[in-house]
């Protein structure tokens, strides 16, 4: 048996240090790693960190938190020269967010001002939990086919305002707080009477302001025939959050996607929206020239 172990010894141990060596050629040239990083991964439970608000620093004055869409994995939309809608909507995010800590009348804060990802429900929990006063989303809207162009305003439709008010009814009528108003102790009736209530109320600010932009963008950007829309964007709902969702343009047209691009451009466009942004906020808190 001595004799068939050397044996087996004298093919085994030539064909280990083979591997070994083999292993380490393919690790040298980029075929398998020499090592491995392992990265332990958040479990979704603890909330992102918030972003730094801008602008004044008096507290009492009112609070815009602007949302850049798409970013990190997700580039959204593409242009024809191949421009990623999360690269615009970051640049024209800027150019609102200088525009108003140039002005100094509101603070500001960015849901994100780097290229990173987040989920739809982060961006608005970003509003809700700095007790935001407005919330903007922007975004460059895509269609196939030629002809589109253009800005819309978006806020949310009926049909997802009534959706979100079933859920929000069925899930926090019990410790839930609506425009001041405990639902704690309510019973179903009321609590769904007093969320669509809040509803309501979100709803007409959402739709005041999306005016504002159409009004104050005339002249500086152009916009899509009927450029007032609604839609169910996940993004939009919020209970007690004024939201609008703002496509700049279409990515898909040259044109648009030119604008966009230009430096010149995007600060018009940004002390526009700025402009509506401080109206608004303004008329919202009851301070003129705020």
């Amino acid at each position: 048996m001595s004799g068939i172990g050397a044996i087996v010894a004298g093919f085994v141990v030539p064909l280990a240090v083979f591997g070994l060596w083999l292993h380490h050629e393919a690790a040298s040239r980029g075929g398998v790693p020499a090592y491995v990083v392992r990265l332990t991964l958040p479990d979704g439970t603890r909330p992102i960190d918030l972003p730094p608000i801008e602008g004044p620093a008096d507290a009492s004055r009112p609070l815009v938190v602007i949302d850049a869409g798409h970013g990190g994995h997700d580039p959204g939309a593409s242009g024809p020269g191949g421009e990623h809608e999360k690269a615009l909507t970051l640049a024209l995010a800027l150019a609102v967010r200088d525009a108003l800590i140039a002005d100094g009348r509101v603070r500001v804060a960015l849901t994100r001002s780097d290229d990173r990802f987040l989920v739809l429900q982060e961006r608005a929990g970003i509003a809700r939990r700095l007790h935001a006063d407005l919330f903007l989303s922007i975004h460059a809207d895509a269609i196939e086919g030629a002809g589109a162009s253009g800005a819309t305003v978006y806020t949310l439709s009926d049909k997802g305002s009534d959706a979100l008010a079933d859920a929000v009814a069925a899930r926090e009528n019990r410790v839930d707080v609506v425009n001041g108003v405990s639902l704690g102790g309510k019973d179903d009736a009321v609590s769904q009477f007093l969320v669509d209530l809040s509803q309501q109320r979100m709803r007409a600010s959402s739709q005041g302001f999306a005016a504002l932009i159409r009004r104050e963008g005339e002249g500086h950007f152009r916009f899509r025939d009927a450029p007032l829309q609604q839609a169910a964007f996940v993004v939009l709902k919020s209970l007690d959050v004024p939201s609008v969702l703002l496509e700049a343009g279409y990515i898909s047209s040259d044109e648009d996607v030119g604008e966009m691009r230009s430096r010149r451009w995007r600060d018009d466009f940004g002390r526009a929206v700025a402009r509506a942004i401080e109206i608004f906020l303004a008329d919202q808190n009851g301070t003129p020239g705020v």
